[in-house]
């Protein structure tokens, strides 16, 4: 969005005011805000810009990493938006980012979502139960292939037992809704 009121910079300040039920808005850039008396001290101008950055914990300035530098350049081969750019708007240009910028990503939506970086949804607790025995069927499946690769056969037949009897649970519960 361009400032309302220099035409020339990005605005990254929202002001709105409600006088006597009238309500205006308004988007400036930081200089045309301190110009025009929307902000007096520096540190009232925050800008999105500095939230995402915070939110993201990028501050370039301190750190001197060449795998981040290499990353700085790297650029997306559909919209070409570089990994700066990206930085500094905090948000993507096309899907393909996603992928270019994969190696990245982990980190900061750890960051942002808690730990978490896969979203399973909420369960409805009433009608729900054939979705919870689904993702456990999906993690026992999951369970049974690391028991495998690590060799541990004794407990990967006890997790196949139970893969078998939640099948049939699955099975029977179908069976019983199609009735």
């Amino acid at each position: 969005m361009e400032c309302q009121e220099c035409h020339k910079r990005p605005a990254t300040l929202h002001f709105t005011q409600v006088i006597n039920g009238k309500k205006s808005e308004i988007s400036v850039c930081d200089v045309c805000a301190k110009e025009k008396g929307y902000v007096t001290y520096p540190e009232e101008a925050y800008s999105l810009h500095n939230l995402l950055s915070g939110l993201f914990n990028f501050d370039t300035s301190k750190i001197e990493n060449p795998a981040l530098h290499k990353m700085k350049d790297l650029q997306c081969p559909q919209c070409k938006m570089t990994f700066s750019q990206f930085k500094q708007v905090g948000k993507f240009g096309c899907a393909t980012c996603y992928e270019t910028f994969s190696d990245k990503l982990d980190p900061i939506l750890r960051r942002v979502h808690a730990g978490n970086t896969k979203h399973f949804g909420k369960i409805p607790k009433r009608t729900g139960n054939d979705i919870q025995m689904k993702r456990q069927l999906y993690q026992f499946k999951s369970q049974l292939q690391q028991l495998i690769e690590q060799e541990e056969f004794e407990e990967a037949a006890k997790v196949r037992d139970q893969i078998k009897e939640l099948e049939a649970n699955i099975r029977n519960k179908e069976a019983g809704d199609q009735a």
